[in-house]
């Protein structure tokens, strides 16, 4: 899984995300919902990183089903912003499409590994 399209994908999802929560930041953005969707848009990607050294099928499902929460996670706070006019609709329609990329990644990966469980 070193070179996966999914870890390579989430990694440069939580970069974009940190990159987005310091635009914010400067723009005066309230700090607690920044914090929020900057601990869970990048812990999708450290979760997918961290499972690449599971402790067997199981462990791994579980610190992939992890990432698919953070990613939903991240898409509620990335509507809440752009809501209540945090984010623009440009960034928000980047990121969401991200998102939903991510989660579907995620769904596919955790359903097939599930599947060859049995």
């Amino acid at each position: 899984m070193a070179d996966s399209i999914l870890r390579n994908k989430s990694k440069e999802f939580a970069k974009n995300i940190v990159l987005l929560c310091r635009k914010m930041k400067q723009n005066g953005v309230e700090s607690v919902l920044i914090n929020q969707l900057l601990r869970c848009g990048t812990s999708v990607g450290a979760n997918i990183h961290e499972a690449q050294y599971a402790q067997g099928k199981k462990d791994f499902i579980s610190k992939l089903e992890i990432a698919l929460k953070e990613c939903n996670e991240s898409e509620y706070w990335l509507e809440l912003l752009h809501e209540t006019n945090g984010i623009s609709k440009t960034d928000f329609d980047e990121f969401q499409k991200k998102c939903i990329e991510l989660r579907r990644m995620l769904v596919s990966s955790v359903t097939t590994l599930k599947e060859s469980a049995q």
